[in-house]
């Protein structure tokens, strides 16, 4: 194998490669920025009184409708950055209340000082600090990388959230959100969790089934019952071996959910019929991660 070294590229200095550039390689290929599976909603959008915003994206996999409110700057970060950020973030959620918004600044050099202050607001504010390094590989080919510095931080675990005090029944989800079928495969499901922790229960939430012990929540994995299926949430670290797995039991995963640190995986009963084992084990990793908290 021959070691090749990249020329890095100042994009701040490049009489070619301005923001713009960037800004459209990034519109047309969104996976590049490691987000998850983005679709661009708008490109210099229009902000009342503040300029545009570079690009907003939607995560297509979410429920929770998450829009990413992103920002270019070439070379250092700045202050003016920041605000500029963050003021357009706040437009965002107030002008579409009903979508969850995370504020994304992206600049080639981001500094120990501001990721300090940036760091400053994180938790507060949903906000994501990605690094962006251009190398030049070839005369005419350039190669874009862009590294997450700070990811957003999320405080507390659904276990913890006032949502959980919004019960509901099994009626509910059976007649509303999904079927009598799909919420069934929450009971075969429970049958496997109770080989390991015997006293742990259903407990029907408006947003999600979750389970509880003595009427106190311990959602270390999610049911979402559907008209057709039943997504499963388990709360484990990503890891290439656990994907591993569920890709050679050609189990439908969907995109891993960074924010709350969860598999998602959408299940059917033969899917619970052919695949005890595997999912027994995972759901006694979540259990156990859970126990260590």
């Amino acid at each position: 194998m021959k070691l090749i070294k990249p020329e890095k590229i100042n994009l701040q200095t490049h009489p070619t490669l301005n923001e713009k550039w960037i800004q459209q390689i990034i519109a047309d290929d969104p996976a590049i920025l490691g987000l998850g599976e983005l679709v661009l909603r708008d490109k210099e959008r229009i902000q009342p009184k503040a300029g545009r915003l570079d690009l907003l994206f939607q995560d297509v996999e979410r429920e929770s409708k998450r829009r990413y409110v992103v920002e270019i700057q070439l070379g250092k970060v700045d202050e003016s950055h920041i605000i500029r950020t963050i003021e357009y973030w706040d437009i965002e959620r107030k002008r579409y209340p009903l979508f969850d918004h995370c504020a994304v600044i992206i600049a080639e050099d981001i500094t120990s000082r501001f990721l300090n202050v940036i760091s400053l607001f994180n938790g507060h504010i949903p906000l994501i600090a990605i690094q962006m390094s251009a190398y030049k590989i070839a005369e005419d080919e350039v190669s874009l990388i862009f590294t997450t510095v700070l990811d957003e931080v999320v405080r507390g675990q659904i276990d913890d959230e006032e949502e959980t005090k919004e019960t509901t029944d099994r009626n509910y989800w059976e007649s509303i959100r999904g079927t009598k079928q799909t919420v069934a495969l929450t009971d075969d499901l429970l049958e496997l969790i109770k080989t390991f922790a015997p006293d742990l229960e259903l407990k029907y939430n408006k947003y999600y089934i979750g389970l509880a012990k003595d009427g106190h929540p311990n959602n270390f994995v999610l049911f979402t019952p559907r008209k057709g299926s039943l997504i499963m949430e388990l709360r484990i670290k990503q890891n290439p071996e656990i994907q591993e797995k569920l890709d050679s039991a050609k189990l439908d995963t969907m995109e891993y959910d960074k924010k709350w640190g969860r598999y998602r995986i959408r299940l059917d009963k033969n899917d619970i019929s052919k695949n005890k084992e595997l999912i027994i084990d995972l759901l006694k990793q979540a259990f156990a991660l859970t126990t260590e908290d």
